[in-house]
């Protein structure tokens, strides 16, 4: 039996926390890391499910995502915040798409943006908070 609370899965047995405390040889509580589940069946990575949604096996074991990604897809809300936010599809670089949201103005993240997992927590809903690897190049005309 499995109890979903903010970004941590909790079994019966134990818990596994989708998003653990990482220092500089892995451990401590410097920064954060993403954990995700790969199946063991087809390869397929995922972030937090319960069954592949390929092969919908249920034998998925627990990975550490180096926390680098690209955007996918932004979209800019304004309801339920005083201020507006982005919300962004995130491609990591094992294979899964997480949503999240970038730091910076929320009218300046595009698709194919670099990102990586920051330490910043998200107030609002709890989900995974990106920054910008490099700024854009991009022309302003």
């Amino acid at each position: 039996m499995y109890h979903f609370s903010g970004s941590v899965v909790q079994q019966a047995a134990g818990s596994t926390r989708l998003l653990e405390p990482k220092g500089p040889e892995g451990r401590g509580t410097d920064q954060e890391a993403m954990l995700f589940q790969r199946c063991t069946w087809c390869g397929t990575a995922m972030y937090h499910r319960l069954l592949c949604p390929v092969c919908q096996g249920s034998d998925l074991r627990t990975e550490r995502s180096a926390g680098f990604g690209t955007v996918r897809h932004s979209t800019v809300l304004h309801r339920n915040t005083p201020a507006a936010r982005n919300v962004s599809l995130i491609e990591m670089a094992e294979g899964f798409v997480v949503r999240g949201r970038v730091m910076g103005p929320p009218i300046g993240i595009h698709s194919g943006d670099r990102v990586r997992l920051s330490t910043a927590k998200d107030p609002v809903r709890g989900e995974p908070v990106f920054q910008l690897v490099d700024e854009p190049l991009r022309a302003w005309t």
